[in-house]
């Protein structure tokens, strides 16, 4: 009866870990029943997520060096820049993948483990900063199952904010501290942070620079020096670090892949009314659309804090700085000054959503949560007391951020035929009908079912569609018919997936019998594979 309670004392953070990942398992319902076979598939973004991490952990180990070089938009470079690289939560995908497991479930346990290590980073910061455990868990409960990230499963990027609370806690102790090893683990911390999302990267950095203007009495002191010496270092060691990472990505932006600030998706007032919570959405579902409503406890609580003098803190100004810098910026062109500043800040070019940018101001709210926590335990008086309230207020945050009902579909796995072209190291392949520009989303699953071998592919889906997908989509409208079989011999075309229900019956007779095509395997339903059959070159006159 005693292991409990003194365990409790020696290692609260193994426990709060633990709690975590219970709170995933109930968050995600039903979800962790039967991981490898249900899915979010229904949306294109998931399989083009599932579809990253398979082909970074392959060719991580096949050929790191063009690790950018993914095998879709064929023969276009550096396709794995046009979306999310999302590096971290490949490599926790890796070991799984090597292992034998399906992109799919492989998917959803990094999926839950992301929901698991941002609540967990948030409650280990949290508790540092407070010296509250409770505090710590309620700060990560806001954080980690935010209406945003419970409404973003198909965005894998959206759920791994993991470091983001250690990038808050190496800026606060180089601003208290000027330090060399703050500066490194600033960083670090933060590399590891843009590595799990380009959007993270470019959010965080500019939430940065609002939480160290917060906190002028740092730089402006005695010790104001080393401060900024401290933080020029800090930047310049994560430029370093994020360089190769970062490179395609200007490659693909010399390229064309660039985005004017007309077309940018900015948030509205409405946007913070927008949640999942099945508490909440009955009385905001008529007014929001962006789920970026922090939860009426988070805001109760932060509003007590601030009522209670809690700007006078550095830390809690600094983490409230961050958040309103984000929720600033997530009105785009609305706010003054914005289209000076995405005309100065390269990186903005990249981003198509700036609503997103509201996600730093639920994280803002976590944080002064956590600390409201803090203060409300202390004024009560008794350990008993203490406890109740704490024990109060966790099961409130966790019934308020409990979803409404999350719909998943039943996958099934990749069929049969993609397994054909296993030894075909060298096969250029093209599934048809290639999706029109409108419909690009249908190349997400024929991106799921290349992961069985990673053949090269014409198809692709991402935030970025080439001008050669475009001129193939032409080149191939009438499929099948001599001038399409030399459209695609021109392209270096190997082999070609057919969707038979998508062509009359005539059309693919036709094919079957046409000279230079090859049917191999056998029909796996509606799907036939044609090998490109090379021609034989043509006779020469050798006469005399």
């Amino acid at each position: 009866m005693r292991r409990a309670p003194r365990l409790t004392r020696r290692n609260p953070a193994a426990l709060c870990l633990v709690l975590f990942v219970s709170l995933t398992v109930l968050e995600t319902w039903p979800l962790a029943t039967n991981p490898a076979h249900l899915s979010r598939n229904d949306n294109a973004d998931t399989m083009l997520n599932e579809w990253v991490i398979a082909w970074v952990a392959h060719q991580a180990v096949h050929d790191p060096r063009h690790l950018f070089q993914a095998n879709i938009f064929y023969p276009e470079r550096n396709t794995l820049a046009f979306s999310e690289s999302m590096l971290v939560q490949s490599a926790f995908a890796a070991p799984l993948l090597w292992a034998g497991a399906s992109p799919v479930l492989t998917y959803n346990l990094v999926l839950m483990a992301g929901f698991t290590l941002t609540g967990w980073a948030m409650c280990m910061v949290v508790a540092r900063w407070t010296g509250d455990w409770p505090a710590g868990i309620g700060a990560g409960i806001l954080m980690a199952f935010s209406s945003h990230a419970l409404a973003r499963l198909p965005h894998l990027q959206a759920q791994h904010i993991e470091f983001l609370p250690f990038v808050l806690l190496s800026l606060n102790a180089l601003l208290d501290r000027p330090r060399l090893r703050h500066a490194i683990a600033l960083a670090v911390c933060f590399a590891l942070h843009s590595l799990t999302s380009y959007y993270l990267f470019v959010m965080t950095s500019l939430g940065l620079v609002a939480a160290v203007l917060a906190r002028p009495g740092s730089w402006r002191g005695p010790l104001r020096r080393s401060v900024w010496a401290y933080l020029a270092l800090a930047a310049l060691l994560s430029a370093v670090l994020l360089l190769p990472a970062l490179l395609p990505y200007w490659k693909v932006s010399q390229e064309g892949f660039a985005r004017s600030v007309i077309g940018v998706r900015q948030a509205s007032w409405r946007s913070y009314l927008g949640t999942v919570s099945r508490f909440d959405y009955w009385l905001l579902a008529p007014w929001g659309d962006n789920n970026l409503f922090p939860g009426f406890c988070g805001l109760a609580l932060t509003t007590y804090l601030i009522g209670r003098g809690a700007l006078r803190n550095p830390t809690v100004r600094m983490c409230l700085a961050f958040g309103a810098c984000g929720v600033g910026l997530s009105f785009g062109s609305s706010l003054p000054g914005f289209d000076v500043l995405y005309a100065l800040f390269l990186p903005l070019r990249g981003i198509r959503g700036m609503d997103r940018f509201g996600y730093l101001g639920i994280v803002a709210v976590a944080a002064a949560s956590g600390f409201a926590i803090a203060d409300l335990r202390r004024r009560v008086a008794g350990a008993t007391a203490g406890a109740m309230v704490g024990t109060g207020i966790l099961l409130v945050l966790v019934l308020e951020t409990l979803p409404v009902r999350i719909d998943y579909l039943p996958f099934t796995g990749v069929p049969r035929i993609y397994h054909f072209l296993d030894s075909e190291r060298a096969a250029v392949v093209a599934d048809l009908p290639l999706a029109p520009h409108s419909a690009i989303a249908k190349n997400a699953d024929l991106m799921l079912n290349s992961t069985v071998s990673f053949y090269r592919l014409l198809n692709g889906y991402s935030g970025f569609i080439p001008q050669s997908y475009l001129d193939h989509y032409d080149a191939l409208a009438d499929f099948p018919s001599p001038a399409t079989i030399a459209a695609l011999r021109a392209i270096g075309v190997t082999h070609v997936f057919v969707h038979v229900d998508a062509y009359p019956r005539a059309a693919i007779d036709w094919l079957r019998s046409s000279p230079g095509v090859r049917q191999m395997g056998t029909p796996d339903g509606p799907i036939l594979l044609f090998e490109l059959v090379p021609r034989s070159p043509a006779p020469t006159d050798r006469a005399g």
